[in-house]
């Protein structure tokens, strides 16, 4: 049943990471942006006292960095466990500071032993079509992009490596092995994209994140090339408008952007009642990429049902009712993928 499915879509062949990564940023994200010439991070620590009863540490970070010659300087939180590490832990790119926060219960996930680095995406460049602010400021001429030039996405997966190079110095407390970047929606995207230009993530996950994320665009019944990209062009380079109603001539699709994450681990998440993000894509998307992760996506051949959790192989798939939103149940499936392949 699967494979009939998928090749209804005449999605094109996967190919070797370095290939996928090439044609991801020249059609799609754009050009990751280069390391910073240098950085350093500042600690403010304990910013909520007594957090989690005592279970926790919170600090405000400042990453101090410099671009293009140029300072940048973007907060985030660390939350870690008072009990002895070091522990896993996620990097969750997030729309808000609130720490915790209704996309993040941060005191169940230190009650599970994972510490939790956040960062709100707009303390990075803004939402919008502004390419003169924030990181974007310094990485454009007056905001005038080139064909190749990355949007939105690009720029907030950035903040995810540097975030992840503070997190090395901290070895004592957290454990690079099982180093994970996750996100919803729109930073559901960006956490893919994260994962798959750096290969210290071990693992990914994306939460309902769709058309350009982890949904197919050949076949969708959700939201579709078109659609984006009169939202949301800025999220993406000047070369993904090409594909506006113009699907098939895509030389890649979206198992391109998990494949790039193997053979690491990758865990995609749905809503059953999220027509827009397409869960039978998603799932679908998880099927192709498949080849390209060590003892390929052991799910049955059918589709899922709307509560149902594929977390054997290194990549997996979760589906739960409701509606868009990163819920509990999410995060909780989260941390069952990231013990199993730990």
């Amino acid at each position: 049943m699967l494979s009939a499915l998928l090749e209804e879509r005449a999605l094109p062949p996967l190919r070797a990471r370095e290939e996928l990564l090439e044609i991801l940023q020249r059609e799609i994200y754009g050009r990751m942006p280069a390391a910073p010439e240098s950085e350093e991070f500042t600690v403010e620590t304990k910013v909520i006292w007594r957090f989690c009863a005592g279970k926790a540490v919170c600090d405000r970070v400042t990453a101090r960095c410099v671009v293009n010659g140029r300072p940048f300087t973007f907060p985030f939180l660390v939350t870690v466990p008072t009990a002895p590490g070091p522990h896993p832990f996620f990097i969750h790119l997030n729309f808000r500071q609130d720490n915790p926060d209704r996309y993040m219960p941060t005191e169940e996930l230190i009650d599970a032993g994972f510490a939790v680095l956040s960062v709100c995406y707009e303390d990075v460049s803004s939402d919008n079509d502004d390419f003169t602010d924030g990181l974007a400021g310094l990485l454009f001429d007056g905001g005038v992009r080139g064909p190749e030039d990355p949007g939105k996405i690009a720029l907030w997966a950035w903040s995810a490596h540097r975030i992840l190079d503070y997190a090395q110095t901290r070895a004592d407390q957290l454990d690079l092995r099982r180093a994970a970047v996750c996100g919803h929606s729109r930073l559901g995207k960006t956490a893919l994209l994260a994962a798959a230009t750096d290969t210290r993530f071990a693992f990914a996950y994306s939460n309902d994140s769709g058309c350009s994320g982890a949904a197919l665009a050949r076949g969708t019944t959700g939201e579709t090339v078109r659609d984006i990209c009169e939202r949301f062009p800025f999220w993406f380079c000047e070369n993904y408008k090409q594909y506006v109603d113009n699907e098939a001539a895509m030389p890649f699709d979206q198992h391109f952007l998990l494949a790039a994450i193997a053979p690491r681990c990758a865990l995609v998440g749905s809503a059953a009642a999220d027509d827009w993000a397409d869960p039978v894509s998603e799932f679908l998307c998880c099927c192709a990429a498949a080849p390209a992760f060590p003892g390929g996506f052991p799910c049955p051949d059918r589709l899922p049902g709307e509560d149902e959790a594929i977390l054997d192989g290194r990549i997996g798939y979760h589906c739960r009712p409701g509606l868009h939103y990163f819920s509990r149940t999410d995060w909780q499936r989260l941390i069952e993928f990231i013990r199993r392949h730990s």
